[in-house]
């Protein structure tokens, strides 16, 4: 089977081409042709902050949104900044309580705002898919009417990859949403986070945050046989934000205890 040799897309989930003697897949194609400048990215990221005077910021209690709120109080040092966390129905109580946890040690006011999403965590679970990108959007689009009507204009995230080649993105409603660890190193968001009252929960999957998450990798491999996050994690490792040995290790099929399975199933009536 084909690897590609920048990233670790193989011939399951990319097209992969020889090119001068070595297979590359057709996104480190695209990548080498229309390279990300991280220092760009950063510099636009550093110059938008100095605007930012009110913000929520998306909460989800798990390292990546811990290590934004840090940022955005203690670096940015945004004036009015809330941290809102959308519990799903399947949020681990671990992250809750890191929540709250960090935001109280940080002085940021939290809010948990409880919905219930087993419909997407239903239907993926039955059919082999992955439950992420819908719960993303839905979620979203939650937190954009929050932001509407507390009268936000920005909103703040935990994601390492850009949207392309910045930063941002524009959203309906006068909303601007920040990524605001697009391009930093797994290494420096660590680093971070031992500074906090973060306690790392041992969730199968990448997770540190959705009890869903585990159960739902374990369903796709047996379906598909490789992880519905390959394409995530081949561009973190494409841009030198994540290295290749951890990324084969976040990309194995997880192992999932029975008493997590167990919880999910009985909650989306799957037993």
């Amino acid at each position: 089977m084909l690897k590609c040799s920048l990233c670790i897309h193989d011939e399951r989930t990319a097209k992969i081409d020889i090119i001068d003697g070595k297979p590359v897949c057709r996104e480190c194609q695209v990548y080498l042709r229309h390279p990300v400048d991280r220092e760009k990215i950063r510099a636009e990221l550093e110059e938008l902050m100095k605007d930012v005077d009110r913000a929520i910021l998306a909460y989800s209690g798990g390292k990546d949104s811990t290590v934004a709120l840090y940022l955005a109080k203690e670096v940015y040092r945004v004036p009015e900044l809330e941290a809102v966390m959308v519990d799903h129905g399947l949020m681990a109580e671990e992250a809750i309580e890191n929540a709250r946890r960090v935001a109280e040690a940080l002085g940021v006011p939290f809010t948990l705002l409880r919905y219930d999403y087993s419909d997407i965590f239903r239907e993926a679970l039955l059919k082999g898919q992955s439950p992420c990108r819908a719960c993303s959007r839905r979620t979203m689009k939650k937190l954009r009417k929050y932001a509407v009507k507390n009268g936000y204009r920005y909103i703040i995230t935990g994601h390492e990859l850009p949207f392309g080649h910045h930063p941002y993105r524009r959203m309906s409603g006068g909303i601007t949403q920040i990524r605001l660890l697009s391009m930093m190193p797994e290494e420096e968001r660590f680093n971070i986070l031992k500074g906090l009252p973060f306690k790392l929960p041992e969730l199968p999957g990448y997770t540190t945050n959705c009890l869903v998450l585990g159960p739902a990798l374990e369903r796709y491999w047996e379906v598909h046989g490789h992880s519905f996050e390959h394409r995530r994690i081949a561009a973190l490792v494409r841009y030198g934000l994540m290295d290749r040995r951890k990324a084969e290790r976040e990309l194995s099929k997880p192992s999932v205890p029975e008493l997590q399975r167990k919880i999910v199933m009985q909650r989306l009536g799957l037993e």
